[in-house]
């Protein structure tokens, strides 16, 4: 999969603007969806994305890049978001698509993805981070957005509460290396299970960490 920078080329903003998503809703933009990735960083399990569409008028006091909040306080904004968002969806890239593709593009494929799933299709899509994606929606790479647009931090706490349920659900099947605690992150404790015990089918044999103990 490709990688593209991508500027929507009819708009504008200023930079000083701190309301990105008001300030392309002022040039007519009625559906924004904001879109963001978790799970780059792990030694095992998928990496996940969601995207979300939410209403203009949408508040959510203290909603943030769900690696700022507490896992209460992204619980709660999971719910808030799940019942107030026009739309929302959630898409995942596995273990095997990870070690072909490379994380970097696996990540932007699940955002891709993720997009492609909404039902209420977007006018703008706004992505944490510096990099486009393959969609035929027109779109704004942010870095930091998950700090600074409503709808990516959304999308953050979605993802991210995704991903750490299913990470528990996945350390039921292989309790050895305490996938609820760490969610497959390379804590000593992670590194530590996989030199005793080895990898197991979840984790990624191309990282460092994991493809030391492969044979």
């Amino acid at each position: 999969m490709g990688l593209a920078r991508s500027t929507p080329r009819q708009l504008k903003l200023l930079p000083s603007e701190s309301d990105l998503e008001e300030a392309y809703r002022r040039q007519g933009i009625r559906f924004i969806a904001g879109v963001d990735e978790v799970g780059r960083g792990p030694l095992a399990g998928p990496v996940v994305a969601a995207a979300v569409i939410l209403a203009s008028d949408s508040v959510f006091p203290r909603l943030t890049d769900s690696k700022q909040l507490t896992p209460a306080r992204r619980e709660f904004f999971d719910r808030q978001v799940r019942d107030q968002a026009l739309a929302f969806a959630i898409q995942e890239v596995g273990v095997p698509e990870i070690e072909s593709l490379g994380i970097l593009s696996a990540s932007l494929k699940a955002m891709a993805l993720a997009v492609q799933s909404l039902v209420l299709k977007p006018e703008l899509v706004l992505i944490d981070g510096p990099w486009g994606l393959q969609i035929q929606v027109q779109q704004q790479p942010i870095i930091k957005g998950d700090q600074r647009c409503l709808s990516i931090a959304a999308a953050s706490v979605l993802a991210k509460v995704y991903r750490d349920r299913q990470m528990q659900a996945i350390h039921e099947l292989y309790p050895h290396y305490n996938f609820a605690s760490h969610k497959g992150y390379g804590t000593r404790e992670h590194l530590e299970a996989i030199r005793r015990w080895g990898p197991c089918p979840v984790h990624r044999r191309t990282f460092r960490g994991v493809r030391e103990w492969c044979r």
